[in-house]
């Protein structure tokens, strides 16, 4: 199809109808559009990730076959195809959106007591750790560090946790299906803030300053795991520990980055503001072209906050140390599902208590599988604002944004797997082109 696409439209070009050609292209481009919205959400998540990466390749080719549009001085001259990638790029900030699995998203008084527990060493058992210990506002919210340190050193490096509410899977390895889910996993952890329930229920207790406005939260959203409930299986302690993590976690979904001078240009393509597009440095635009063009980035990070959620091998080691690997999301599958706190528990505040489709937050987790293509790959984190979360990938060892399109562009083929990551090729950029790259990565900063 890519390749027949192309073809045709080069022809169309070459016999004078470019009328025509862009006509072909923009039906295209919306039949396939159609196609998707009908059966995209009706899709298990790896096939949805496949169809949209070859559907965003068939567009990346058309949008090569088609000669720049005239007045190439023109912030605005993108062909069809490149305005309608850079455009899904947002608009920025996203609509917010309550996680329907924690009955106290989106809610004053969980926000204000997860902020608060967030930063409170006393929940890790030597009292010196917190959230905010591996999750630095100053860094992203993350640490600076190659790999973390909580009790131990950790194998992976710490994610930036700005705009984590717009996630599906949580962690490198998606060992967590909730936002929750994942602030629970640190907690617990004995390599982490190695906790209990009883330690964070304590906490929690003895403190008026967290017990009031904890009691007030459950009071106004009572749920399942007030407890012990019938049907949770919990104590009063893990009862308390849960609460405590979805109120970490409604706090988290606060977690926006502001907008930057890209949004500034995609708003002004959107409405073909040309004196306000202008703004946007001549570099930026040319290394989003490159971003959403023959660098094919774009099929990763794709959407407002450039990233498509899912799990890729890019080509990273698998060796964390001499004889050690870390298979990535093929354990990350098999972690989720063992989690008693998944979204198939009884903890998920969802569950039968809507209809239809009460659970239907689950679902990804009902149908997700462990295979031998998921060894080694990793969740795609997003861009914005990644200048502040150096180094980079998931075990750190890429130091800054240099390295990171110098992996991109002398990138080994022959590491990567066959069945989906093909669409990956070395960049092989000028120096010109990779300086606008940089440029254009720069530009997702606040």
């Amino acid at each position: 199809m890519r390749a027949g696409s192309g073809r045709l439209s080069a022809l169309l070009w070459r016999t004078g109808s470019r009328a025509l050609t862009r006509a072909w292209t923009r039906a295209w481009t919306r039949a396939w559009a159609r196609a998707w919205t009908r059966a995209g959400s009706c899709l298990p998540s790896r096939l949805r990730t496949f169809t949209l990466s070859s559907a965003l390749a068939a567009a990346l080719a058309i949008g090569a076959a088609a000669p720049t549009p005239s007045g190439a001085q023109s912030p605005l001259a993108l062909s069809e195809a490149e305005r309608a990638l850079v455009l899904a790029q947002g608009p920025w900030p996203p609509a917010p959106t309550n996680d329907l699995s924690n009955r106290f998203s989106g809610t004053a008084e969980a926000v204000a007591l997860g902020r608060a527990l967030f930063f409170d060493p006393r929940l890790s058992r030597n009292e010196r750790i917190s959230c905010a210990s591996c999750h630095d506002p100053a860094r992203g919210f993350a640490d600076g560090r190659a790999r973390a340190i909580g009790l131990a050193e950790h194998d992976r490096n710490s994610q930036g946790l700005l705009n984590v509410g717009l996630q599906r899977w949580f962690g490198w390895d998606g060992g967590a299906d909730s936002l929750w889910a994942a602030s629970l996993r640190p907690l617990l952890a004995a390599h982490e803030m190695g906790s209990d329930a009883a330690r964070v229920a304590g906490v929690i207790r003895r403190d008026p300053n967290l017990s009031a406005p904890f009691e007030r939260m459950r009071r106004d959203r009572p749920g399942p795991g007030v407890a012990p409930a019938a049907g949770t299986g919990a104590s009063a302690d893990e009862a308390v520990m849960v609460d405590a993590a979805k109120a970490i976690a409604a706090f988290l979904q606060t977690l926006v980055s502001p907008r930057t001078a890209f949004d500034e240009f995609r708003d002004a393509l959107a409405r073909s503001d040309e004196a306000a597009a202008a703004r946007y440095p001549a570099s930026a635009r040319r290394g989003l072209t490159l971003f959403v063009g023959r660098g094919n980035c774009v099929v990763c990070h794709f959407g407002p906050g450039f990233s498509n959620g899912e799990f890729h091998d890019v080509g990273m080691p698998f060796l964390v140390a001499p004889g050690r690997v870390d298979p990535g999301r093929h354990t990350g599958i098999q972690r989720v599902l063992a989690d008693r706190y998944n979204l198939l528990g009884p903890f998920n505040d969802q569950t039968g208590r809507q209809a239809p489709g009460a659970d239907a937050v689950a679902l990804k987790t009902r149908t997700v599988t462990p295979a031998h293509r998921n060894f080694g790959e990793w969740r795609t984190p997003s861009l914005r604002g990644l200048s502040a979360t150096a180094p980079y990938m998931h075990d750190g060892r890429l130091k800054t944004l240099e390295d990171v399109v110098g992996h991109y562009d002398r990138l080994d083929v022959d590491r990567l797997h066959a069945d989906g990551e093909a669409l990956l090729k070395p960049l092989r950029l000028t120096e010109g082109q990779r300086s606008d790259l940089l440029n254009f990565l720069r530009s997702l900063d606040h």
